[in-house]
């Protein structure tokens, strides 16, 4: 009976592999008969990588559609799907060539390490819960794939955590569920009557909050923002984003209104986190725009859940609100997940010689109201 209590369900093995992926420590997927390590390609350590490929041979690289047609010549990378792609590296490559392909500090150094031989055959289920997880722990989204045949040496006295392959698709896509923690009191500079609520992920690490302004009515919508972290914006001011002056303004308004309630979510530059972003960030200095660097580094234009904000606002038993937003997305995942937005409020602030180009990308790629 204690043992079958203290088992870990499908939320916590998920979770254990995405803490374990972070380390550099891979972890045993499988599907069906199918068994694989998945090596996390940022992490890894050089003489661990080696290691794992003197005992079980070469390994699959896998890298996101949107990396494989920025690394790929147009030719090859025409037919490319949308999901995971698979590549068969040279018998030779080394634990530096893995890191040429991968990591876009390398694209503009000299030095081929094509053409990339694509392996199309199969199935890849396999490949899509390692990109959801390594994707889930904020790394670059790039991995390595050795394939365990019958004949491969025992894993039964390595530390690693298994983890069925369709189960982690299921957990990726399920809808977030969140633990309030705490709430207290807050008085600010915006309202001395105000309030904060922080609830916490599964994982047990991840917080985000609810910043309730005044004592806003529950029988009426109430105005609202969507907030996503930015250490860069919120905290030092950065020109880069409207970030800070977004979050200012909706707190501003609400003091106005006298009730509010400001959804904060800890889901940084768009979901990939602050690594990630100095990373975009780089490229940008290179002349792509934010969508163009998001892609080159192996991510989609945006890799939030605002399915995340719906969750604290039920939660706090509200499902009636104004919403302060440009970004037409967060209207259509609250109304997915049963969220009223009775109306769209603007919250055009914060333009700069800065970020005229961002701004402009996010009206022309991103459909933001601008």
């Amino acid at each position: 009976m204690l043992s079958q209590s203290l088992m870990p369900n499908r939320t916590e093995r998920v979770n254990r592999v995405r803490g374990d992926l972070a380390m550099g420590i891979p972890c045993l997927l499988t599907n069906g008969p199918d068994r694989a390590l998945l090596v996390p390609l940022e992490t890894v350590t050089e003489d661990r990588f080696a290691a794992l490929r003197v005992a079980f041979g070469v390994p699959e690289l896998v890298i996101s559609a949107s990396r494989a047609r920025a690394v790929m010549t147009f030719a090859a990378a025409a037919n490319l799907g949308a999901g995971p792609v698979r590549i068969r590296p040279p018998e030779a490559a080394d634990f530096a060539w893995y890191q040429r392909v991968i990591d876009t500090k390398f694209d503009y150094r000299s030095g081929s390490v094509g053409p990339l031989h694509v392996l199309r055959a199969g199935e890849t289920q396999l490949h899509q819960a390692g990109l959801g997880l390594i994707k889930s722990a904020e790394l670059i989204p790039a991995f390595a794939l050795f394939r365990l045949a019958k004949s491969s040496p025992t894993l039964a006295d390595l530390p690693l955590m298994s983890l069925n392959a369709g189960e982690a698709l299921e957990e990726l896509a399920d809808r977030p569920v969140l633990a309030p923690v705490a709430s207290a009191q807050l008085p600010l500079e915006v309202h001395d009557a105000s309030r904060l609520h922080v609830f916490r992920d599964p994982d047990g690490q991840r917080e985000h909050y609810a910043i309730e302004i005044g004592s806003p009515d529950l029988t009426k919508p109430i105005l609202t923002r969507l907030h996503s972290a930015c250490f860069t914006g919120d905290v030092l001011g950065s020109l880069k984003c409207d970030c800070g002056p977004q979050l200012r303004a909706a707190l501003a308004r609400m003091s106005e209104e006298g009730a509010g309630l400001l959804v904060y979510l800890n889901q940084e530059g768009r979901g990939i986190g602050l690594a990630n972003k100095m990373r975009v960030y780089d490229l940008q200095s290179k002349g792509l725009d934010t969508v163009e660097a998001n892609h080159q580094l192996g991510f989609e234009d945006d890799e939030r859940d605002f399915r995340l904000a719906a969750e604290v606002l039920h939660k706090l038993g509200i499902t009636n609100i104004r919403l302060l937003t440009n970004n037409p997305s967060k209207e259509r995942s609250l109304a997915e997940s049963g969220i009223t937005v009775t109306e769209r409020l603007p919250l055009r602030v914060g333009q700069t010689v800065h970020n005229q180009g961002y701004l402009s990308i996010k009206a022309l790629k991103s459909g933001h109201f601008l």
